[in-house]
Order: C-alpha cells, then sequence, then structure tokens
C-alpha cells in the first residue's frame, strides 16, 4: 500500500517498526533512519525477514534529509526522532513533497518550551504542496487526543470538563531512570504547571497541585498536575472546554532525586565550559542516565492513560472515562521494550496506517482530534492497546 521512512531509532521507533513490519499489506517498504546507524541494523535484525531497511541520517541538517527521502521516495515520513528536529524534517518533506507525522510538538534546544505555533505556522505551506502533516500521534499527545474527539462524537453534545490522567505504576528496578529520552523527559516534567479554565491558562509552580487517584487494576497513586502539550489543541478545537488538565503519576524517590538533579544544576540546558570543553548539563546527565531502551526486561507492572470527561447530553449532565492499560511485560514481549514505548509506538503506527489508506489524508496540518477517530480506536483494539469506557462514574476531579 505504501512505502515509509522512519527517523528515529529508540525505543518509539523499535515499536513502530516492529508493528509496522507485521502489516505488509498496509506498509509495502520500511527504512528505518537514525544518527547511529547500528541502532536501526540492531532492530531491523531483530525483526528479520529482510523487512526493514536502514540507513544513516543527520536530522539536523536538511539537505541530508532531502537527500535521503529523495532515494527513497515515501509515501510518509514518520518523526520518532528528539522534538527539536520536528521543523527540519517538516522543511525537508515540504522541499520534497511527501507527507509529514510526529508524536510529539517541537520545542526549541535553548528552551524548555512546548508550542504547537511553530507547526502550525506550516499549514498554509503544507496545503499549497498537497501534503498532509499530522502532529502529535503517540499516546499523550495522540490517543488522548482521539480519546477527547471519540467522546465528543458520540457521548456528548458539549465537553465542559477535561482531565487526562498518566500513571505508570511500573518498576524498573533501577534507583532514577526515565522512561524514554532523559533530556525530554525532565525537561517537561520539571517545567511550571498550566491549565486551562475560563477562557485562559492558569500557571502553577511545579508539582504544587497534587492529589491521589484511583487507577483501574492498579489503585491509588498520587497524582501532579502538568502541563502537556495536547492541552493547547484540545481547548482550540473543542470550545465548549470550561476546564482543561493533565495529571502524571510520580513516586516519592522519583521526585527526591529530580529535586536534586535541578539543586546541583545537571537539568540546567544552557552550556558550561569543562576542562576546556562546552557541554551542557541535562546533555551529560543522559549520558550517564540509564538508557530507556534497556529498562523493557526488568520492568514489572502497568501503566494506565485516559481521558475523565464530564459534560452535557441530552440537556443532563454526564460523565465519561475511557482508558488504557498496558503491562510492561507483555510490552516486552511482544517488541522488546517497555510500556511508555509501546504506548507511543502503537499509536503511531496507526496514524501512519490512517494516512496510507487515505483515512486521515488531507493538504494541511493537523492535529489527530481533528479527523474522525472511529478508525483508529477500532485500530487501537486490534493492535494491543484496547480501551475500556466507563459511563456516569465518579471522576475524583
Amino acid at each position: 500500500m505504501g512505502k515509509v521512512l522512519v527517523i528515529g531509532a529508540g525505543g518509539v521507533g523499535t515499536v513502530v517498526v516492529h508493528k509496522m513490519a507485521g502489516l505488509p499489506e498496509v506498509f509495502t517498504e520500511i527504512l528505518l533512519a537514525s544518527r547511529t546507524k547500528s541502532k536501526c541494523d540492531a532492530i531491523a535484525a531483530q525483526i528479520g525477514g529482510n523487512r526493514v531497511q536502514t540507513a544513516q541520517i543527520d536530522a539536523d541538517n536538511v539537505p541530508e534529509l532531502v537527500s535521503l527521502i529523495e532515494s527513497f521516495k515515501p509515501d510518509l515520513v514518520v518523526n520518532v526522532a528528539l522534538p527539536y528536529q520536528d521543523l527540519n524534517i517538516m522543511d525537508a518533506c515540504l522541499e520534497t513533497g511527501v507527507s509529514y507525522l510526529d508524536t510529539a510538538n517541537y520545542e526549541p534546544r535553548d528552551e524548555a518550551k512546548f508550542e504547537y505555533k511553530w507547526q502550525w505556522a506550516y499549514r498554509d505551506k503544507f496545503k499549497e504542496a498537497g501534503i498532509t502533516a499530522i502532529l502529535g500521534c503517540g499516546f499523550d499527545p495522540g490517543v488522548t487526543s482521539v480519546f477527547t474527539a471519540y467522546a465528543a462524537k458520540h457521548h456528548f453534545d458539549e465537553i465542559h470538563y477535561l482531565d487526562i490522567v498518566d500513571c505508570n505504576a511500573g518498576d524498573h528496578g533501577k534507583a532514577f531512570a526515565t522512561n524514554f529520552n532523559p533530556e525530554i523527559n525532565i525537561r517537561e516534567v520539571t517545567q511550571k504547571g498550566k491549565y486551562w479554565e475560563n477562557g485562559k491558562w492558569i500557571y502553577t509552580e511545579p508539582h504544587e497541585i497534587h492529589k491521589p487517584l484511583n487507577y483501574p487494576e492498579i489503585g491509588p497513586k498520587e497524582s501532579y498536575l502538568i502541563y502537556h502539550e495536547e492541552l493547547e489543541s484540545l481547548v482550540k478545537n473543542f470550545p465548549t472546554l470550561k476546564r482543561a488538565r493533565f495529571w502524571m503519576t510520580f513516586g516519592q524517590e522519583y521526585l527526591t532525586h529530580l529535586r536534586v538533579i535541578q539543586n546541583i544544576g545537571m537539568a540546567g540546558i544552557e552550556p558550561i565550559m569543562y576542562n576546556g570543553v562546552e557541554i551542557v548539563p541535562i546533555q551529560f546527565l543522559k549520558a550517564v542516565l540509564p538508557d530507556p531502551g534497556d529498562l523493557g526486561e526488568n520492568y514489572k507492572g502497568w501503566t494506565s492513560i485516559g481521558c475523565r470527561i464530564r459534560g452535557i447530553k441530552d440537556g443532563k449532565e454526564k460523565t465519561y472515562y475511557v482508558y488504557n492499560n498496558c503491562s510492561h511485560e507483555v510490552a516486552y514481549k511482544e517488541t522488546g521494550t517497555q510500556a511508555v514505548s509501546y504506548t507511543t509506538g502503537v499509536p503511531c503506527m496507526i496514524g501512519a496506517m490512517m494516512y496510507l489508506k487515505g483515512i486521515w489524508k488531507n493538504p494541511g496540518v493537523f492535529n489527530v482530534e481533528e479527523f474522525n477517530p472511529d478508525p483508529f480506536m477500532e485500530q487501537l483494539n486490534l493492535h494491543g492497546l484496547p480501551w475500556v469506557e466507563l459511563h456516569d462514574v465518579d471522576l475524583e476531579l
């Protein structure tokens, strides 16, 4: 059906190509590229069957990207590299006339800031080029946005309150580790909190607001209000929202390590001089922390991510909770990765499928909630991320 170029060979990229390789009727050819070709080769060898081709690419280099795209001629470029590289890859897609999909919005290297404005600015260019850009097609953002669109389509006349809840109740046995790229992860969870209420953004100190929430099959876990990028597009695309928030669980040991890292300056993103060499503290920290891709083997337990929604249906107040629970052990058995990579990689593959099948294919730049949620939701059930709906329940929020 179509050829895909996947850029990025971390845990998410591993899941994406595993899942794509199992669907030859959809993904006829797959090229996996990253800065370190040996990582791509190892993933390709693990999958076997000559299903995955590999290449070396510097995603910071637009001419290199253009050359690779022109030589392979994919129908779609799937970006699971670093968020800093989103605009470079989008530029290369524009130059070559190839559609684009990613899992995380652009952020500048020198500022921990999540904002879609940089990518939304490409709307007219992509529309004029007749190509599609699908933004934020992981789990959160991604599935959580599709969950919201599905709820709006089938269960509500108006959505008023949205709380996205993200629990990782797993245990990897390490004193401290991040579940995806440490540089991105630490920047994400240490910035100020932010949520939408009554038509404006409310800012909080990091981890200032928290409360225990009950997660299905897991139980109560302390959950912290943080800012997450899908809130920006969801409040725009669902204007009846009176409040939208994002909650994530953290263990006390994790928060203690995080506080120490911040206090001693290791979370810094400004370059410093060390022995005559310029280094960025958080990049040095990344080099000494466990590789998220190596956590899966000993990871036990579950993730639970979903949307708790309150609004109006047929003139009456309604509550609705839609979620997925994913096992770290099951994810590792299938793909050799832990559940955080799995829950991002599977939706990424499904989004690519939606494009290649012509279901999510419009010229321009779109967040996933702007497309029909139904076929995506159906594929989640078929490819390892089944979802559960609860109606008229206590949302705790």
